[in-house]
């Protein structure tokens, strides 16, 4: 009897070990399919991303390379060109320069600033910028916006008193002035109209205005002729000018596009 109830003790124990042998192994199996299933994901995970990156890259190359329109223009702040990468319909990424003797290119020989009337010997114009383009109305109306990388100066010599219309008698041998933009960044804004001719080539126009800030003034003088006094009174109208702080944006040019 004894015999028997150990026998069946045994096989019962077998029968309980064979089954939680069963449990383990699909366990085992449930964490290896689980395993995999996560790792495949992982990976077409970061295929996807790597992907979608280089096709962003590739994307941002082509823009890159493929100008939506060049342009060259002259104006207030001297003759130049820029080239404009598509945004969306109706917005324009535009970077240019624009520059050059501006004085010399309008024929312009006097400026009118505070107290006196100055005589232009040269002027060296050099503004880089960055700007978008919107036409909010989305036909020919724009507005333009952006900044200004200036580096301009004036050399200008004071020859006549605006107020008692007097000759001062200086001439440039006496005191000449170098008028430099103040601001290193120049926000501006502009309003215009850009109607298209055909196809490719169109026309524009814009208007507005760039802080430029208070210009620096520095003089070449002949003290025994021009006095400390005379030379603090110009530098303070030069400096309060509201013409160069707020320097005015006047151009007009021609455009192609691709």
């Amino acid at each position: 009897m004894k015999a028997v109830k150990l026998s069946a003790i045994a096989a019962a124990a077998l029968l309980s070990t064979g089954a939680m042998a069963n449990v383990v192994t699909d366990a085992g199996n449930a964490v290896v399919k689980g395993a995999k299933t996560a790792g495949t994901a992982v990976v077409d995970g970061v295929k996807n991303t790597g992907g979608a990156v280089v096709d962003g890259g590739k994307t941002l190359f082509k823009t890159a390379v493929n100008p939506a329109a060049v342009s060259l223009e002259v104006g207030s702040l001297g003759y130049g060109a820029n080239v404009a990468w598509s945004v969306n319909p109706t917005t324009e990424l535009q970077a240019g320069w624009a520059g050059g003797d501006v004085t010399d290119l309008f024929g312009v020989d006097d400026l009118k600033i505070g107290d006196y009337k100055y005589d232009v010997r040269e002027s060296d114009f050099s503004n880089p910028y960055l700007g978008v383009q919107m036409r909010p109305a989305s036909n020919w109306l724009t507005v333009g916006a952006g900044v200004i990388v200036p580096d301009w100066e004036i050399k200008a010599t004071p020859v006549e008193n605006r107020k008692t219309g007097e000759k001062t008698g200086l001439t440039a041998k006496d005191v000449e002035a170098t008028i430099e933009n103040g601001n290193d960044l120049a926000p501006y804004l502009t309003v215009g109209f850009r109607p298209n001719l055909n196809k490719n080539w169109g026309v524009f126009g814009e208007v507005g205005a760039a802080y430029m800030g208070k210009p620096d003034v520095t003089f070449t003088t002949n003290e025994a002729n021009v006095s400390t006094a005379t030379q603090s009174k110009i530098r303070a109208d030069i400096r309060n000018e509201d013409l160069l702080r707020w320097f005015p944006i006047a151009k007009v040019g021609v455009t192609y596009r691709f």
